[in-house]
């Protein structure tokens, strides 16, 4: 069976969830609430498949280190970066630096490729031959399978039907309740009950051939 590398941008993903979090109409500030499930957001990934290298890039603030803590004791390379600048730009070199190790992973198992697995949505810099999308179209004309989990509603459509017509492409949205959860409303605030995570279901996972 190939193994698979698992590549999660974590700014993006946990961002948009917040956004979907406020749609789901899950009570008062449910978009402070939202929280990701690690086991189940990693088990979506690699699918009960053998891991051959997991890598998360994202950023430091306080409330985030236990997420660090578990994924880094999973087995998880964590690259962290300074919340610190303008939006666009503290996201542009963790996801530069994404892109490079995905490479290099090209490049070092060359004769044997595996399974790319992509946590993002951002298409971002395709046009000047850049970004995630070209990363993944170089990966699979070597050889890679591809497979892109994202929020369906923030997913760059380009690359979204790229990756349905040439890999897979998985909607986070049909695991929402599995791989998020919420925590209880702070003390001060409007009165939200937590919601746990719900158990995922694989069989619903599409997969690579």
């Amino acid at each position: 069976m190939a193994g698979v590398f698992i590549y999660w941008d974590n700014s993006n993903i946990f961002h948009e969830a917040q956004r979907l979090a406020e749609e789901h109409s899950e009570g008062p500030n449910a978009r402070y609430r939202i929280r990701v499930h690690f086991d189940n957001m990693l088990r979506l990934a690699h699918a009960d498949r053998p891991i051959e290298r997991a890598l998360a890039m994202g950023s430091i603030p306080p409330e985030m280190r236990q997420l660090w803590n578990r994924m880094e004791n999973n087995g998880i390379e964590v690259g962290l970066f300074d919340r610190g600048g303008r939006e666009r730009d503290e996201q542009e070199m963790p996801d530069r630096l994404l892109q490079l190790q995905m490479l290099e992973d090209a490049l070092d198992y060359n004769g044997d490729p595996g399974i790319v697995v992509l946590l993002t949505g951002d298409g971002a810099g395709y046009r000047e031959g850049a970004g995630f999308h070209s990363t993944l179209e170089r990966m699979h004309r070597r050889g890679w399978r591809v497979e892109i989990l994202s929020w369906a509603h923030s997913c760059n459509q380009r690359m979204r039907h790229w990756a349905e017509d040439n890999g897979v492409f998985v909607p986070l949205d049909d695991f929402y309740d599995a791989i998020t959860f919420l925590e209880p409303s702070r003390p001060g605030f409007e009165l939200a009950q937590a919601r746990d995570a719900a158990s995922l279901d694989l069989s619903r996972r599409p997969m690579t051939s």
